[in-house]
């Protein structure tokens, strides 16, 4: 196979080469747009080998005393076909075996080997790992939280309600040139992962300070609700979650504080489609004159969210449903 830059294919350089029997090699080369030096190499090794040597061969050394040994590489194949092992367990192996190898060394000859993927070492060409779902066993089991920012809306509306050429939305660009931009407002959410049970605050900014007053809240509000043990937070990897106080005040009111893998929204998956159930339903549904109204209108919709809209995840029941009646009756009896 030849390289990604390579400038022609095997049947290419033959071609070349071939006219190069009645042509100048430079002129051939010229055409070609390949040096002349390698259009003589391939008209040499042509001349000598046929049309096998017009194929790329291996530029690796001849000698390589730090390669791999062959055995090593075939017991790897075989831990990996035989046990369906990773990297890391195939190298504790060979260690254990007395060879000397790291488990890069093991992932880079999986790769070669063509058997790195679960699902090419499976009969069937299609992964067999059973992927277990993380699911809640209890109220306050898992409690999600997050921050989705939104744009603050100038009073009077902004140009979702005027139109983008209207007066308004140019006075609210002129005023942003002059320093007074609208700026965000950041949607603070906790959900609880067994009842899908919310709770939406719009706060000013992020910051860890803010963070904390609003878990405090949050812990009051599911409280109320008679979720009163929590024992597992989980965050994003924000500034306000990886901050020292926020951590230590999680330590304080929850068995563990748990951050997602970096990049890896879905581990936060129920708070994540609830910030699009709310952006859908709410945010991005009706047009708002002003934040203090939008801001109002977040409070009620989360008392929907939780007493009367079905959720597909809970047997089309609100999440109020799955709380113990009694707690439900007396929350409902207040709104």
């Amino acid at each position: 196979m030849t390289h990604a830059n390579a400038p022609l294919t095997p049947a290419g350089r033959l071609r070349v080469v071939q006219r190069c029997q009645s042509r100048p090699i430079a002129h051939v080369a010229a055409e070609a747009g390949v040096a002349r030096a390698t259009v003589t190499k391939w008209v040499r090794r042509y001349a000598e080998h046929g049309e096998l040597a017009l194929v790329d061969v291996s530029s690796a050394p001849r000698s390589q005393p730090t390669r791999t040994a062959q055995e090593v590489v075939e017991r790897i194949e075989d831990l990996r076909r035989t046990h369906k092992w990773t990297a890391r367990q195939i190298h504790l192996e060979l260690v254990r075996e007395g060879h000397q190898i790291s488990p890069v060394t093991v992932s880079l000859w999986l790769r070669r080997l063509g058997i790195s993927r679960r699902r090419d070492i499976d009969p069937s060409g299609a992964t067999n790992r059973v992927v277990r779902k993380i699911v809640a066993r209890y109220p306050g089991h898992m409690v999600h939280l997050d921050v989705k920012k939104v744009g603050r809306i100038p009073d009077g509306g902004g140009w979702r309600t005027h139109g983008r050429g209207s007066d308004q939305a140019k006075a609210v660009e002129r005023a942003k040139t002059k320093g007074s931009r609208a700026g965000y407002i950041y949607l603070h959410s906790a959900i609880d992962g067994y009842s899908r049970l919310a709770y939406t605050e719009a706060l000013p900014n992020e910051t860890a300070a803010t963070t904390i007053a609003f878990w405090a809240r949050a812990r009051a509000f599911f409280t109320a609700h008679g979720i009163t043990r929590f024992t597992r937070v989980v965050t994003d990897n924000g500034s306000n979650y990886r901050a020292r106080d926020f951590h230590r005040t999680i330590a304080g009111t929850a068995a563990r504080h748990q951050r997602i893998r970096p990049h890896t929204p879905k581990h936060n998956g129920k708070v994540e489609r609830y910030n699009r159930t709310l952006a859908e339903e709410l945010l991005y549904a009706t047009e708002w004159t002003s934040e203090t109204q939008r801001a109002n209108a977040i409070t009620v919709w989360n008392i929907h969210y939780n007493y009367h809209r079905p959720h597909t995840a809970i047997g089309d029941r609100p999440p109020a449903s799955r709380m113990p009646a009694r707690v439900t009756n007396v929350m409902t009896q207040n709104i």
